[in-house]
């Protein structure tokens, strides 16, 4: 899986989430979401995505990244600036969900 389809997968079971708890609520935008969920670096550069789906049900996902798995340099450009002992929140990939 992709880090697009990873963290577009994050996004989309939240927004479907939500728009199962309320049909007749407008859809949420993908640039009013500030994130999809957490991420951590341990100390060896091991990356921990906690992603969450949201308002209702909520739900997590967890992936984990060692450094040389063929995705890893994906996911450390789209989280930015992570070093080891570090966790931030993981940004949605706007502008993206309709891609492969």
């Amino acid at each position: 899986m992709s880090l697009r389809q990873i963290v577009c997968t994050g996004l989309a079971s939240a927004l479907l989430a939500g728009a199962a708890a309320d049909r007749n609520s407008p859809p949420i935008p993908c640039e009013a979401v500030d994130s999809v969920g957490l991420a951590t670096m341990s100390a060896d550069g091991t990356i921990t995505l906690v992603l969450r789906a949201w308002p209702k049900p909520p739900a997590e996902s967890r992936l984990v990244y060692m450094p040389g798995d063929s995705q890893y340099g994906d996911i450390k450009r789209h989280l930015g600036d992570i070093a080891p002992g570090q966790s931030k929140e993981v940004p949605p990939l706007c502008g993206t969900n309709s891609e492969p």
